[in-house]
Parts: C-alpha cells; sequence; structure tokens
C-alpha cells in the first residue's frame, strides 16, 4: 500500500514499542501525516502491522477528533465551542470565518486550503477564544487576528503572530 521508505519509517516506529499494539496511534499519525486523513484501506494496513482487528483500529480512528477520515483542506480551523470560548466571542469568530471563506462547517474551501470543525474542549479556557489550525493553537483570538491568520495562510505565507497567547483583550458592553 506505501512505498519503501514510509514502510521504513513504520517499522521504525514499531521496532520503539515491546507490544506492537502499542504503536496504533503512532502509525495512524503517520498515515495522516502523509494521506491528510486515515482511509479504511490504511486502517486495514494499521492493524495488519500491529496485529489488532481492523474494527479496533476503526474505533481508535472515530474516537479521537484529531484523526479525520475525509480529505479535509491543507488548514483546519478547529474553533472551540465550549463555555469558556462562546463567554469570549467564538461564535464572532466562527461565523466571520464562514463568511469570510464562503463555507459552513464541515466544508472545505474550493481550492483545497482551508477546512472549518466545531470542537468541544481544546483546553484554552483561560486563553479563550481559541482557534486551532493543524497542530497549532492561536489563543485569545479577536477578528483582527483571525483575519491576518487566514490572510496570512492563504497568502501561503507565515501569520504574523506566532501561535500561542495573543494580547488579552478585555470585553465591553456589546461584544
Amino acid at each position: 500500500m506505501f512505498d519503501e521508505q514510509f514502510e521504513k519509517r513504520a517499522d521504525e516506529i514499531l521496532a520503539r514499542y515491546p507490544r506492537r499494539e502499542s504503536a496504533v496511534m503512532p502509525l495512524l499519525h503517520l498515515v495522516q501525516e502523509r494521506e491528510g486523513y486515515v482511509s479504511l484501506a490504511a486502517e486495514r494496513w494499521v492493524a495488519e502491522k500491529t496485529g489488532v482487528s481492523p474494527a479496533h483500529v476503526h474505533g481508535v480512528v472515530t474516537f479521537y477528533t484529531m484523526f479525520r477520515t475525509e480529505r479535509h483542506g491543507k488548514y483546519v480551523l478547529h474553533f472551540c465551542t465550549t463555555v469558556s470560548c462562546m463567554l469570549r466571542g467564538v461564535d464572532h469568530l466562527l461565523a466571520h470565518a464562514k463568511e469570510k471563506l464562503g463555507i459552513e462547517v464541515g466544508e472545505t474551501t474550493p481550492d483545497g486550503l482551508f477546512t472549518i470543525l466545531t470542537v468541544e474542549c481544546l483546553g484554552s479556557c483561560g486563553t479563550a477564544p481559541v482557534v486551532q489550525v493543524n497542530d497549532d493553537y492561536y489563543e485569545d483570538m479577536d477578528i483582527e487576528r483571525l483575519d491576518a491568520l487566514l490572510d496570512a495562510l492563504a497568502a501561503g505565507k507565515e501569520p504574523p503572530f506566532p501561535p500561542g497567547p495573543g494580547p488579552r483583550r478585555v470585553l465591553v458592553e456589546g461584544d
């Protein structure tokens, strides 16, 4: 299913674990890193490599939100929708992103750059609202920072600010 170099990387991962089944998640990450998602064929490949059932691998893939079962954009935007982020305005950020990108939650832009998803808690309640872009958290987000982030990514540039906490803003009436 995969080329020799990929198989070698998989074997290196397997060698780190005394029990092959312990490598299920690392192998799934490896597949998703390469393919952008985990297909049913890839699930079967992981099952074969680790000696567990395909049903077990599928259970892992569908339980953890970090694994995708379909292709997404180059940049997957996860908007946290739990209480802390809602109280700090994530609903406005999400509405703005949907309008700016012309897509709904679960959709990908026609150019394949962006996919919007909503997720439960990203564990960044103290720096809400948070938007996760692929593996990076952008905290204390507001519409201006979101625009700057999306514009930079769309242009193939580094965002104008690093991942992590941004400037704290004070909520005022009407926010």
